[in-house]
């Protein structure tokens, strides 16, 4: 198994992530648990250190079968990641109260590493607001051995990496991204992957084959990297390309079976790094999948739009919706003000007029406008996965 040293420890490269285990019946909270604690034998015995589970995933479900699969091993012989659901939109934050439940649920006195999860552009205030003392709380856990390493997750843009690091970044040791070839670009995941870096973050990924979608290329796609690489699936290209990059320090699969852990495994075992002909290769076969406007973000229409809204920020959020349905996207939406959404564009195309690759921007506006509607809001989800987790817990 390949390794990586983080601050003095050896992580497995290769993470598993407990967001998508296997499930009996197609419910999200009944996780077969015979499955789990074959997957988690088989990562074990060979290599595969470091699990990563959250307080909502599977209902609430993922930390008590992860911790309890863990539970058969010494402590020292595995690294557990979990995470604070300050995302989650709710009238009250209570850091110290879920903190004791999650380590009641994974049967565990300590994490290795504790998240803040999902530091977005409308979470952020609640995990910067005084009133709560979340960030203040898990630092004091720190200090007291309670978590050993202290970092986050986002799925937020660049300017919000900037400014909650240089609001916190002296208590941020690590940042977990979505991170693949096609985000590369679809979602300024170069640009994050190299602020970061310049800070002294180390990167860790989420999504690494975007859900699958990296999985399941087209047959002309497939082709044309077996032709390259004949002994290599579309799913170890996408890992090989994350390998080379020096400051990614662990990649987390959301492996739902035994095949993809033993497949995952298998591309962990030895280093095969890709060409920069290879790379060019990925990159080229991303922009044949996005289906995407061709905004180049020079923001001449920002300068020019009577509403003030940030165009090119809006059209990369459609880009992505135009690529699959992502709730992700709707967070960001949500969390700016109705005069900065989409819906707001009055139509006057004076953008339009300046736009140097000639965009029907109103149109596009429109239609961002269409595609969140189709979706559930972020409040909506939230209150779905609580009503779900209350519900277990009454079981």
């Amino acid at each position: 198994m390949l390794t990586n040293d983080f601050k003095g420890i050896s992580l497995s490269r290769l993470g598993f992530g407990a967001m998508r285990l296997p499930v009996l019946n197609e419910e999200s909270a009944n996780i077969d648990v015979a499955q789990v604690d074959e997957m988690v034998d088989y990562a074990m015995s060979h290599g595969v250190n470091y699990f990563d589970t959250a307080y909502p995933y599977h209902g609430g479900m993922s930390e008590k079968v992860i911790g309890k699969s863990l539970a058969r091993y010494p402590r020292e012989s595995y690294y557990l990641a979990t995470k604070y659901p300050g995302h989650q939109i709710s009238d009250h934050y209570d850091p110290e109260e879920i903190f004791e439940e999650q380590l009641k649920k994974c049967g565990v006195e300590y994490f290795d590493f504790y998240l803040l999860h999902n530091v977005y552009e409308n979470s952020i205030q609640v995990y910067k607001d005084k009133r709560w003392g979340i960030i203040d709380y898990f630092v004091e856990q720190k200090k007291k051995g309670r978590i050993k390493h202290l970092g986050f997750s986002s799925h937020g843009g660049l300017d919000l990496l900037r400014d909650f690091l240089d609001d916190c970044g002296d208590q941020m040791e690590f940042c977990q991204i979505q991170l693949n070839y096609l985000d590369w670009t679809l979602q300024e995941a170069k640009e994050k992957y190299e602020f970061l870096t310049e800070r002294g973050i180390g990167v860790w990924v989420m999504e690494p084959v975007r859900g699958g979608r990296l999985a399941n290329l087209s047959e002309e796609d497939n082709l044309r990297l077996q032709k390259m690489r004949p002994n290599e699936t579309s799913v170890a290209w996408a890992f090989r390309f994350l390998q080379g990059l020096p400051n990614v320090k662990m990649i987390l699969s959301g492996m739902s079976e035994m095949k993809q852990m033993v497949e995952n495994v298998e591309t962990f075992k030895q280093e095969n790094p890709l060409t920069e002909t290879e790379k060019a290769v990925l990159l080229e076969l991303a922009e044949g999948m996005k289906n995407s406007i061709p905004c180049t973000a020079c923001r001449y229409c920002c300068d020019e739009c009577p509403q003030g809204l940030d165009i090119p920020m809006l059209i990369a959020i459609y880009n992505e919706l135009r690529f699959a349905p992502v709730v992700n996207a709707v967070m960001r939406i949500d969390a700016l003000p109705e005069d900065k959404k989409p819906s707001a564009c009055i139509g006057c195309k004076t953008c339009t007029k300046i736009c140097p690759q000639n965009i029907d921007i109103p149109a596009a506006m429109k239609g961002l406008t269409e595609e969140i509607a189709k979706l559930p809001t972020w409040a909506e989800v939230c209150r779905q996965r609580e009503e779900e987790a209350r519900r277990l817990r009454g079981n």
